[in-house]
C-alpha cells in the first residue's frame, strides 16, 4: 500500500519529498507524535480526541464547513483531519459530486483510504497542500486547523493554492485558533502553553489575519466570525464574479 501513496505522490505532486522516507522536516520534528508515527496516529485518530481537543467545540467548527456544502459539490479539503469529518463531507457532496482529500503523510493517507473505501465520490491524493492543481476548479476549498500547525512561509503557499483553486463564486473555509480574549477567556493560559510547548507555529495566528497570507486577496470578499471567546476562527473567502 505504501508503494500506491509513493505512485500517487509521483502522479499528482511535484514536491517527492513527501514520501515514507523523505516528510517534511517541520512534521518529523515537531508533529511525530501527532501525524507521523503510526502507532500514535492510530490511537489518536477518534471523534473523540477532536472533541477533547477543541473543548467541545468540533460539532460547532465542523458544521460551518459542512453547511457550506451542497449535494453535486466539487470539494478539496487540503489535508486528513481525524475522526469522522472526511465521511461526512464525502457523504455531503453526494455520488454526484466529488470529494478530492490531499494529504502528504503516508499514514494520513492510509487511515484516509481506509475510511473513504467505497465511497466512489471520494478521491485520496499523496500531495502536499501547497502544490495541489486539480483539472477542474472546486465550489468549496477547507482548511480544517492545518494552518496552526505549518510554518510561516507553508501558510502564505496553502492559503494561495486553495484561493487558486475556487471557482468563480465559489468559497474558499478556514477553521482555525484565533486570538482568545484576553480578560475572561480562562483558556487563553491554557493555549499559551499548549503553543509554547506542542504548537510553536500557531502563534502567528493570534496576531495576523489569514487574509494577509493571500496574495490577491482583493480578489475575494472576505468574512470572519470568532467562536468560543475568540479561542477560533472561521474565515471564508468568496471568489467575486
Amino acid at each position: 500500500m505504501i508503494e500506491q501513496y509513493k505512485n500517487e505522490m509521483a502522479e499528482h505532486s511535484e514536491d517527492v519529498s513527501c514520501v515514507e522516507e523523505n516528510v517534511p522536516d517541520y512534521l518529523k520534528e515537531v508533529y511525530d507524535w501527532a501525524y507521523v508515527n503510526p502507532k500514535y496516529v492510530r490511537f489518536l485518530d477518534h471523534d473523540a480526541t477532536v472533541w477533547s481537543l477543541l473543548f467541545l467545540n468540533a460539532g460547532r467548527l465542523m458544521n460551518r464547513y459542512l453547511d457550506l456544502i451542497e449535494p453535486g459539490m466539487r470539494v478539496w479539503q487540503v489535508a486528513h483531519v481525524y475522526g469522522s469529518l472526511v465521511v461526512d463531507v464525502a457523504n455531503k457532496v453526494g455520488e454526484d459530486g466529488t470529494f478530492h482529500l490531499t494529504d502528504c503523510t503516508p499514514v494520513q493517507l492510509e487511515q484516509a483510504h481506509r475510511k473513504l473505501d467505497g465511497l466512489s465520490q471520494a478521491k485520496v491524493i499523496a500531495s502536499d497542500a501547497a502544490l495541489y492543481q486539480a483539472d477542474q476548479p472546486f465550489d468549496v476549498v477547507c482548511s480544517f486547523m492545518l494552518l496552526h500547525e505549518v510554518p510561516e512561509d507553508m501558510k502564505h503557499k496553502i492559503v494561495d493554492r486553495m484561493l487558486d483553486n475556487v471557482a468563480e463564486d465559489g468559497k474558499v473555509i478556514f477553521v482555525d485558533y484565533h486570538n482568545p480574549k484576553k480578560y475572561w477567556q480562562p483558556f487563553r493560559t491554557i493555549l499559551q502553553l499548549v503553543n509554547y510547548y506542542l504548537e510553536p507555529f500557531s502563534n502567528a495566528l493570534w496576531r495576523n489575519e489569514i487574509q494577509s497570507y493571500a496574495s490577491r486577496k482583493d480578489e475575494f470578499d472576505w468574512q470572519k466570525e470568532t467562536v468560543f471567546g475568540s479561542v477560533y476562527q472561521c474565515v471564508i473567502a468568496t471568489r467575486k464574479k
